[in-house]
């Protein structure tokens, strides 16, 4: 971990996070390639068992506002997600190292109270 980063996680929060492709390029400006992303944010949603609240895809970045995962810790479901559009991509390599999160204090915020109802199958 990068000195001095201190990371918040499995406190009840919400996360939004920001990440960016490598030197800011535009690797996510087609629409192959945001449905590559799509695809592998859905897997990685359902295999570590977290919420996608909302997300904006830009051409060089991404920010996404997630709640914290069942399974595992957030950092290694982020991980998953870029490690899994990394392998299925032609650019090497696709992302800019690490991602920015801040809390969310969710004392107002909640879940629906049925999800699912939302959510893709």
């Amino acid at each position: 971990m990068t000195k001095g980063l201190v990371r918040y996680q499995q406190c009840g929060c919400f996360d939004f996070i920001t990440f960016s492709c490598y030197r800011r390029l535009l690797y996510l400006g087609s629409v192959q390639a945001r449905n590559l992303f799509e695809r592998s944010l859905e897997v990685m949603r359902v295999r570590y068992e977290f919420f996608v609240i909302g997300y904006v895809l830009m051409p060089e970045h991404i920010h996404m506002l997630v709640n914290e995962p069942k399974k595992e810790m957030l950092s290694k479901a982020i991980q998953a997600l870029k490690l899994s559009v990394s392998v299925q991509s032609r650019e090497r390599p696709f992302w800019q190292a690490r991602y920015y999160d801040f809390n969310v204090h969710n004392t107002h915020l909640r879940l629906p109270v049925a999800p699912q109802r939302w959510m893709k199958a």
